[in-house]
């Protein structure tokens, strides 16, 4: 049995297995950019989702590409990095026929209704409607290269076998190339990523698969109309004000769409939750700190505009505070066994009860140093980049309480303080000790179903519910913060 996501290697049984049985069955050659086409209007037609997986450019980029497969244009997709820009290629494969005909051994993926190379014509007229056909499957037909100083003109288009010139055939025979990258894909999709690194001599090389549909090597022009949709990449720094794209190849693609980060927070949070790869349970309200945690690096001018912040920026470190509360529930699950080691009744006791892996507040805290490479800064602050990161996430936090908890009476939780008392919590302080520090609190109802958690939260939603009402009670000076030397947090009097 084949994997959900995993394309079987056999087509199915009902697909003609000849030329004769292709024609009778009333089969039509069509290019892959009408295929693409027919494709994408059936989907508009049917109201299916015509990119799936693709976040936040639903009104902005998804339109602007849909023109362009229309109109059958070559494309270039221009933005900074982590805007999705390889996503959305690939995804451009599942508007291709999921089958279809190929001759087979034909490294070209030559239709049997359009041959292309003298030898694969001779083939279908010597055994006319008797050619056995073989079948492809769209997976197959899509090609990617990433664009790298060192790539060559044979890499991408091809060059000439010694091998085959020694048996005798003629430099400008087709059977003498050894085909690259680029023609190996006729009849499919193919994507160049990061074009600006390109060297200038092989982006001429692409100048003739673009316009004029063959290709050259070594000086020998083939006539291969080769049939395919071109599509880069690349950052708008490198495309557009370096010169490092030839003006040539530049007018050849048919359409520049920009990409974009996402333009909203709940575009932000739409993504992560996509994206991330969660081995804990990360609250709404967490989520949405590092989400706004994201964007505020992005906007910071202490970080180069230009490098940009990717998408990965936020999803790594929802991933990171999720690894930090399983960290918590393994340690003290470590804890509660030695407890019940050293005592008959350790095992019953709540100090020790198993701990689920729930991310708070202060779990995000790790996220400053383990991501700061993933941030390009400014020159002038060169040695404080975590101090920079922790103030943006200070702030965020501070934006989410305010938002989230705006109007709700949190006095009880000042309270907790106001005789001289502290509340003490960090990285491995249970939920269960941090209960009975808090004790029952007025108002905590009202915060937990603010924060998302239900009406019936575990000890370890709630845990993180009141970490964060204290955190945010402290950012905005309404309760006092001390770190001690264990990295424990202290909560108590003034702020």
């Amino acid at each position: 049995m084949t994997a959900p996501n995993q394309v079987s290697p056999f087509p199915p049984a009902d697909l003609p297995g000849t030329l004769g049985e292709l024609r009778a069955a009333g089969h039509h050659y069509r290019t892959v950019k009408q295929e693409i086409r027919d494709n994408l209007l059936a989907r508009m037609r049917s109201g299916e989702d015509r990119f799936p997986g693709i976040v936040g450019y639903e009104d902005t980029v998804l339109p602007e590409v849909e023109r362009a497969l229309l109109a059958g244009h070559d494309m270039v997709l221009l933005g900074e990095r982590g805007q999705g820009k390889t996503r959305l290629i690939r995804s451009l494969g599942a508007l291709l026929d999921e089958w279809t005909p190929v001759i087979p051994g034909s490294v070209l993926n030559e239709h049997p209704l359009h041959p292309l190379t003298p030898a694969s014509r001779a083939l279908v007229a010597e055994a006319g409607d008797e050619l056995p056909i073989g079948w492809l499957h769209r997976a197959m037909r899509y090609g990617e290269k990433l664009a790298t100083p060192d790539t060559s003109v044979g890499d991408l288009i091809g060059d000439v076998d010694p091998i085959r010139i020694a048996q005798g055939r003629t430099l400008g025979d087709p059977e003498t190339i050894h085909f690259g990258l680029v023609p190996r894909t006729n009849r499919g999709i193919f994507a160049v990523n990061e074009l600006p690194d390109l060297a200038e001599r092989i982006q001429v090389a692409l100048l003739n698969v673009l316009e004029e549909r063959d290709i050259q090597v070594r000086g020998y022009q083939l006539r291969l109309p080769l049939d395919l949709l071109l599509v880069a990449s690349a950052n708008p720094e490198d495309y557009t004000n370096r010169g490092r794209i030839i003006s040539p190849l530049k007018d050849r693609f048919g359409a520049e769409i920009r990409t974009h980060y996402p333009v909203d927070l709940d575009l932000e949070l739409a993504l992560i939750r996509q994206e991330a790869d969660l081995v804990a349970d990360v609250p709404e309200h967490v989520l949405e700190v590092l989400a706004r945690f994201a964007r505020a690096v992005r906007e910071s001018p202490s970080v180069d505009p230009r490098s940009g912040v990717s998408a990965r920026f936020a999803i790594a470190a929802a991933e990171t505070v999720a690894a930090a509360a399983l960290r918590r529930a393994g340690l003290l699950a470590g804890v509660a066994a030695s407890a019940a080691a050293g005592s008959a009744s350790g095992a019953g006791d709540p100090a020790v009860r198993p701990e689920t892996p729930v991310a708070r507040v202060g779990d995000a805290v790790s996220v400053t140093s383990t991501l700061r490479g993933k941030v390009e800064f400014e020159s002038g602050e060169e040695g404080r980049e975590i101090e920079v990161l922790a103030h943006l996430l200070r702030t965020a936090t501070a934006e989410t309480f305010r938002d989230r908890l705006a109007g709700l009476d949190l006095s009880g939780f000042t309270g907790l303080v106001a005789e001289g008392a502290v509340i003490e919590t960090g990285e491995l302080v249970s939920s269960a000790a941090l209960l009975r520090q808090v004790g029952p609190v007025p108002g905590l109802a009202k915060v937990l179903d603010r924060l998302g958690l239900g009406d019936a939260p575990t000890p370890e939603e709630a845990a993180a519910g009141i970490e964060f009402v204290l955190e945010g009670l402290h950012l905005t000076r309404r309760l006092g913060k001390d770190v001690t030397e264990s990295g424990r947090t202290v909560y108590g009097g003034r702020g």
